[in-house]
């Protein structure tokens, strides 16, 4: 026994090495500033919560309706093409961008704060659903703006030099980018695990509350959402400081300050300018706006397949800038983790049977989102030499799987899983145990596809165009996003869900609660999120796009 327990130190030893060591012995200080934007759009799920219940107990949207909403939220992401190309041309003033996505989150939060204090007031100048849908767009057009300068931070973070001068080489330089957006991913999930702790505290009781203290919670949730531009902006001051330290640092060393831009701020090339990368977004902003205000039948199709040939334009720009080993495998790769992201959800009805039905409360939604924030901040970390060492094709077969497997006790839940495992366990496998044990397992998968995608960019893509690069590929696979926004409201056209909703004022019901087609809905989304993705990386595999990175 003892030998044995010899012969596993070293092993137990190179794992934590690999896992935790080496991860902090490449952190550097000037990585701080991005993460602490990526930490801000982390803890913008803070509301999450607030903003379902707030749906449910006082406006009467269809869960179709919100899935259309989504697919509009969605959009603004696509804008990431124009302003990444704009953070590569005004590289040294990018950071006065923060500020703007600052201003467009702080407007969405007060006008949630002002619809739950001062509700009549607000109904006044216009109907409350239409205040909810402003806001609702405002906040992913801010964190849009904030995303776009935190990828460029992130790439601006990395040195290039060591401390000594030497410039790094390639290999060096790869660590520390993948490195770079580990962290990255790590900082998002951070402040989902703050929000889902806050959220824990706030409803703590939240069963024997009344509406008007429920209504109160609510306010406060969206006042102490505010720290979110906060720690943006604080981020953004944090680079100024570190970056003023390194150059009074290089200036020490008696460099001019050719040298010192070229070390600090940029290449020393100008970047120039690719006027269809502002085009695409202009088309892409008047194709929005005419097609949405127009009221004409599938809006958010046209607008789709708009943007979406918007955004295949512009990556044509992008590939033309690669090598044709390297391009071919950008699209193979980029097909694919579109097809992983664009599968269907369940939508809101599933939640809405976890609240009705399952009698799932505020808080106890809190506690799962707590669970999938922590479990999904350890698997990365743990899954970090995984990640490095398995191809995206290898990755996204992995997750598909069990993605699929995992589908299976939200499945019986709703068939009453619980009804028969409770009475045979003295009521402990009870549906909240379920709950707990899937989320538990399934939490870590989610985040981890995109990893290697963005240290791809990040390694290959030219250096005074990474922020472009990030740009665009985050505008294609967010499309996913709207795409499987689109395929969520389909099926739930097909599949009607309805909540129980009460008129306000007489407390009598307005629409009755149905999930009678739940179930089917949810085995079609299972289905779907398994096969789709399979079949695409087999598609891709056998083509010239096949991809090995």
């Amino acid at each position: 026994m003892n030998s044995d327990t010899v012969a596993k130190k070293p092993m137990l030893r190179r794992l934590a090495d690999a896992i935790l060591a080496d991860l902090f012995r490449q952190f550097r200080w000037s990585y701080l500033p991005p993460l602490m934007v990526y930490f801000a759009a982390g803890i913008s799920g803070l509301t999450g919560i607030v903003g379902t219940f707030f749906v449910k107990e006082y406006l009467g949207l269809s869960a179709a309706f919100l899935a259309g909403l989504a697919f509009w939220a969605g959009i603004p992401w696509a804008l990431k093409m124009p302003l990444g190309h704009l953070v590569d041309l005004i590289w040294r003033w990018k950071a006065l961008l923060i500020y703007v996505g600052a201003g467009l989150v702080t407007m969405s939060l007060m006008i949630m704060f002002a619809l739950i204090t001062r509700t009549d007031q607000m109904a006044a100048i216009m109907p409350i659903s239409a205040w909810y849908v402003l806001s609702v767009i405002l906040a992913p057009s801010g964190y849009v703006v904030q995303d776009s300068v935190a990828d460029a931070m992130s790439v601006e973070a990395v040195p290039r030099h060591a401390p000594g001068g030497r410039e790094l080489g390639e290999t060096e330089v790869k660590a520390l980018h993948t490195t770079m957006q580990t962290l990255g991913r790590i900082a998002l999930i951070s402040g989902l695990v703050a929000v889902a702790l806050l959220n824990i505290v706030m409803f703590d009781g939240v069963e024997e509350m009344t509406r008007v203290q429920k209504s109160g919670i609510y306010a406060r949730i969206y006042i102490m959402a505010l720290v979110i531009p906060v720690i943006s902006i604080s981020g953004v001051l944090l680079a100024s400081i570190l970056k003023s330290r390194r150059r009074a640092a290089l200036r020490q060393r008696d460099l001019d300050t050719e040298a010192i831009d070229a070390m600090i701020d940029r290449p020393a090339e100008p970047v120039e300018p690719n006027y269809w990368y502002f085009i695409g977004g202009g088309a892409f902003v008047v194709l929005t706006l005419l097609v949405g205000l127009s009221g004409i039948s599938f809006s958010q199709e046209i607008v789709f397949v708009g943007s979406m040939a918007i955004v295949l334009a512009l990556m044509r720009q992008l590939l033309a800038v690669l090598e044709p080993a390297k391009a071919r495998a950008l699209i193979g790769t980029a097909i694919i983790i579109f097809v992983f992201r664009a599968v269907p959800l369940p939508g809101a009805g599933a939640t809405w049977f976890e609240i009705d039905v399952l009698g799932f409360d505020q808080q106890f939604l809190s506690v799962l989102s707590l669970i999938t924030s922590i479990l999904t901040l350890a698997g990365m970390i743990v899954l970090r030499p995984l990640i490095a060492s398995k191809t995206i094709t290898d990755i996204v077969i992995l997750l598909t799987i069990a993605a699929g497997i995992l589908s299976l006790p939200n499945l019986g839940l709703y068939y009453g899983l619980h009804h028969w495992t409770g009475p045979l366990t003295g009521g402990v496998v009870d549906a909240r145990f379920i709950a707990v044990m899937d989320t538990a397992v399934e939490s870590p998968l989610g985040q981890i596809a995109m990893i290697p995608m963005l240290a791809w960019i990040a390694k290959n893509a030219p250096y005074e165009l990474k922020a472009t690069f990030f740009a665009v590929m985050a505008s294609f696979t967010n499309l996913a996003l709207s795409a499987s926004s689109l395929l969520t409201k389909y099926l739930n056209q097909i599949f009607v869900i309805t909540r129980e909703v009460r008129d306000r004022q007489t407390g009598e019901v307005v629409t009755a609660a149905e999930y009678s087609s739940l179930g089917w809905l949810l085995i079609i989304v299972a289905a779907t999120s398994v096969l789709a993705p399979l079949i695409t990386i087999a598609i891709v595999q056998a083509t010239m796009f096949h991809t090995d990175e």
